[in-house]
């Protein structure tokens, strides 16, 4: 059993050692894996260990055709600050004068690598560029990327941004609120609320007008992507079969169809209901009514009440009647500031009564109150069904003249620039790596050359594992059980199956019987030629007193004779117990042979046998 408990515990430490290389291995994999990099990144992570210092950056480069690219590494150089003003806001907080700088992330920091930092709080930001070339909504998909870094935090501010619509009067220096745009993409947040916003401005194919459509919240928690303090590329695929896609570090958070996810609709209904129509005056909706046959019972009191006192109930033993709940605080002294003439005249405060403490009560005894038997309240006809319902009125529906059906809400306005316009309670919001493009191949390796080595920086300059557990726990303290129970269940079931149990005093007399003692031949040979000493002095002992008791009995021949016989019976008996015996011992001699674990309990056996009396 020791043996068996041995390998159990070897097999549970390899199986553990393996589990926790598979896990580590995993771990690195998890780490270092990045969807879609090239070879270069790829190289990169798998260097990950290497620190910020050791990371040789180079300015991201476009592999195929782009619409609009920007990595704030060298002159800022085409971006446009805004002059004017917003409109219906306060003149003091009007003017779009929010401070712009271009710099490096303050954590996690890659040199050489800059970009677009949003400065100011409680001010009014506006910065835009042109595109390289606009972008057409036709045949080709639309990818806008870019990355964002609360560097702080953020309380009330958003970090979206606008593809402005083309135009001929488009001037980036007049951006502002009301500029009009075709796409509205990025993270905004305010209090508890966290949005991913995407929203297109769709233009009524009948009016010309615009309407904004917004696409339905993600399921997914944003929470984290505002408060951690790291870099996240936020990506936007509009596809010409009218679908979208939303992603967050290039996981996909929210996709669907412009066509049936979109609020508003991008298409209205084909009817809507009539204006005009309006319920008749005989129009019952009741689907119940009182019975109108209904009487109420003569023996109904509406005017018993629904509590009455108990008459059963008696005062408590020690009550006393006499004594206040509440007296004057005897310690209390009036204030020395206290006028009466303007105060009034001065009184102590009150106090619980301390005689009332240790009786069931003071003061004047009520009796309790308990619910009335007799109590059935105010009398109402029961319900019966309506026989003249007819059901929740609502207006005819007739055909909505603004219909209109919109197959390819895709085929959105030409745009030809790109800007920022933000509101922020809070600073340092880092922008970057700005592309614009229609193959995911080409986002994929931009984000590779600069997200992608911003995150293994951020990696390599993270908290080991322990310091990043004791963080989580202090945020979230419940975690403290969860950490015990993890560790204390394998240590206890290690205890349990590989620590060696000691032997009682219990176990080893349990075990001694099964202790096997060897006797030989001779031992055997030695028994028995004592037993037959024994037996011969045993029947010379009989004869003796044979012999006694015939010479008290008398001399007669028929005694003799009878005692002859019992002699000769005797002595055939001791012939066959002879005979037994020594068949007996050979038999036992026979069997120790062939076994040594049975000795003890022949050995007694012999020892027991006596010659039986006739």
């Amino acid at each position: 059993m020791h043996f068996q408990w041995d390998w159990l515990c070897l097999g549970v430490l390899i199986i553990s050692s393996v589990t926790a290389e598979i896990e580590n291995k995993e771990t690195v994999d998890a780490d270092v894996e990045v969807e879609d990099f090239d070879k270069q990144s790829q190289q990169a992570d798998v260097d990950r260990d290497k620190s910020s210092l050791e990371v040789v950056y180079q300015t991201p480069k476009p592999t195929g055709e782009v619409y609009f690219t920007e990595t704030f590494d060298g002159v800022l150089s085409g971006w446009v600050l805004s002059k004017t003003k917003k409109e219906d806001t306060d003149d003091n907080i009007a003017k779009y004068d929010g401070r712009w700088e271009v710099e490096e992330l303050k954590e996690n920091t890659v040199s050489g690598d800059r970009g677009l930092v949003l400065k100011s709080v409680a001010k009014h930001h506006a910065i835009s560029a042109m595109l390289t070339k606009a972008f057409v909504f036709n045949n080709k998909p639309l990818i806008v990327q870019y990355e964002v870094n609360f560097q702080e935090g953020i309380d009330c501010g958003g970090a979206y941004i606008k593809l402005l619509s083309s135009s001929d009067d488009l001037n980036l220096e007049y951006f502002f609120d009301r500029t009009p745009y075709t796409i509205m993409f990025g993270p905004d947040k305010c209090g508890e609320d966290y949005k991913l916003h995407f929203i297109f401005r769709h233009k009524n194919p009948k009016t010309g007008e615009y309407d904004e459509k917004h696409a339905k919240r993600p399921d997914v928690d944003l929470k984290k992507f505002y408060l951690d303090k790291k870099t996240h590329l936020y990506t936007l695929v509009l596809k010409p079969d009218d679908t979208f896609e939303m992603l967050i570090d290039q996981s996909v958070v929210s996709k669907g169809s412009l066509l049936e996810d979109m609020v508003p609709p991008v298409n209205p209904p084909k009817e809507i209901e009539d204006p005009s129509d309006k319920k008749p005056d005989d129009w019952d909706e009741r689907p119940k009514i009182p019975d109108p046959n209904a009487v109420k019972p003569d023996d109904w009191d509406e005017d018993e009440p629904s509590k009455i006192e108990d008459p059963d109930a008696v005062k408590p033993e020690g009550w006393l009647d006499d004594e206040p709940q509440y007296v004057p605080d005897p310690n209390a002294k009036k204030p020395k500031d206290w006028d009466e003439e303007m105060d009034g005249e001065w009184e102590a405060p009150q106090i619980p009564n301390p005689k009332c403490e240790t009786v069931p009560g003071c003061g004047h005894w009520v009796r309790p109150m308990k619910n009335n038997p007799k109590y059935k309240g105010k009398w109402k006809a029961p319900m019966i069904d309506n026989p003249n319902y007819q059901g929740i009125w609502s207006p005819r529906k007739i055909p909505n003249p603004d219909y209109f059906e919109d197959l390819h809400p895709f085929e959105m306005t030409t745009v030809s620039a790109i800007g920022l316009e933000l509101w922020s309670m809070t600073s340092d919001i880092y922008f970057d790596n700005f592309i614009i493009c229609s193959e995911k191949e080409v986002a994929d390796r931009w984000a590779a050359d600069g997200w992608g080595l911003k995150k293994l920086v951020a990696s390599a300059n993270e908290p080991a594992m322990f310091s990043q557990l004791v963080t989580a726990a202090e945020d979230h303290p419940w975690l403290w059980v969860l950490y015990v129970l993890t560790l204390a269940l394998p240590v206890g079931l290690g205890v349990l199956f590989c620590w060696p149990a000691k032997k009682t005093d219990e176990d080893i007399d349990f075990t001694k019987p099964d202790i096997a003692k060897q006797i030989t031949k001779g031992e055997l040979k030695r028994e028995r030629e004592e037993l037959e000493d024994d037996e011969i002095e045993l029947e010379e002992e009989k004869e003796n007193e044979d012999t006694a008791e015939d010479e008290d009995e008398g001399e007669g021949g028929e005694d003799i004779y009878d005692e002859e016989e019992e002699n000769e019976v005797a002595d055939g008996s001791q012939e066959e117990g002879d005979k037994s015996n020594k068949s007996g011992s050979e038999d036992e001699m026979k069997e120790a042979d062939e076994s040594t674990g049975s000795g003890d309990g022949l050995l007694k056996s012999v020892r027991k046998r006596r010659v039986r009396k006739d």
